[in-house]
């Protein structure tokens, strides 16, 4: 495992607890590994990192990690499996929103929205191999079909209202 970081005392606690190799921020792109995980800076896949990838899968909790939706496609291209960060890192929205309790939700319904991440994945990556489309895409059009059917359920309450 390699980790890099901005923040050396980050960097030596990792090391120190868990024996990984360091490298510069500059040069993590470069690594070779299994995943790839970018967890801050949004952009991180961009013309100038993508070619420099030696990665399987890229998987963080970085938001907006495409610089640009074109380098979605070319992560397929490459046979580089994109997990889309929005469906990757979408647990601590769930989770803090009903841990809170904000609209009567209670903290188990959290965790158990929260679980279902995994099938959410899934769940892209077969709509990107029946459709042929890059994950980015998939995980767009698996939004847009549940804004979708949100939007028709509450015309249709909306609609028995006096």
């Amino acid at each position: 495992m390699v980790v890099a970081d901005i923040d050396a005392g980050k960097v030596r606690a990792m090391v120190d607890s868990y024996g990984v190799e360091k490298v510069d921020p500059d040069v993590i792109y470069d690594a070779e590994c299994e995943v790839f995980c970018p967890c801050a800076l949004g952009a991180i896949i961009n013309s100038d990192t993508l070619e420099r990838l030696k990665c399987k899968i890229v998987c963080g909790s970085a938001n907006n990690q495409l610089k640009a939706e074109r380098h979605g496609e070319l992560l397929e291209q490459k046979g580089i499996v994109y997990a889309p960060d929005y469906i990757a890192n979408a647990g601590g929205t769930i989770y803090d929103t009903d841990r809170l309790g904000v609209g009567g939700v209670s903290h188990e319904r959290g965790k158990q929205k929260v679980s279902r991440i995994y099938q959410n994945m899934e769940r892209v990556f077969e709509i990107a191999d029946r459709d042929k489309i890059p994950t980015y895409l998939a995980a767009d059009r698996m939004a847009e079909e549940r804004i979708r059917q949100i939007s028709e359920v509450k015309k249709y309450v909306d609609d028995l209202r006096p």
